[in-house]
């Protein structure tokens, strides 16, 4: 099945951990998605394991436990979304973008995730980091904020 909506680690970060003000966009958003007013939401195995990272390792005041983490993502992420990986027959094809493209560092991870995203049939791509997936957009994906994403559904709903 197709994937309308497919959420980045940033999305899932401050969606479910209050991080302050800056968070309010992503948190609306993950509050359409346990109220199923968003059809066939989904990530990437990868974000999983980004958010486990990231939300064990945050500042103390934020950081969760790895139980918590777990918790959280078993309930919030595998409940009401589809996990995707790349498929194997693709990962070749990947790796030869990255080197045709030049691409090093930490934003091989953001093109295994547009990639993903791209697999999974996915229309948009919901992330705070919208410059860090330029290759989605090779594949003719939308790639919006969480507040772009949701004003976007107000105008929808208004016409």
């Amino acid at each position: 099945m197709a994937v309308g909506l497919f959420l980045d680690t940033s999305v899932l970060l401050a969606g479910l951990i209050d991080l302050g003000p800056q968070s309010a966009p992503a948190q609306s958003l993950m509050h359409a998605v346990a109220e199923k007013t968003i059809p066939a939401p989904a990530t990437a195995w990868h974000c999983c394991l980004e958010f486990l990272s990231v939300a064990t390792r945050l500042p103390p005041e934020f950081r969760l436990s790895p139980a918590d983490a777990t918790h959280l993502l078993v309930e919030e992420v595998f409940t009401r979304m589809t996990v995707h990986d790349l498929p194997a027959a693709e990962r070749k094809t990947m790796m030869q973008w990255l080197a045709q493209d030049g691409v090093a560092g930490g934003r091989i991870y953001d093109v295994h995730i547009a990639e993903i995203a791209r697999a999974a049939g996915a229309r948009v791509v919901v992330t705070d980091n919208r410059r860090h997936f330029l290759a989605a957009l090779r594949h003719g994906l939308r790639v919006e904020t969480p507040s772009e994403f949701l004003a976007g559904r107000r105008k929808s709903k208004r016409r």
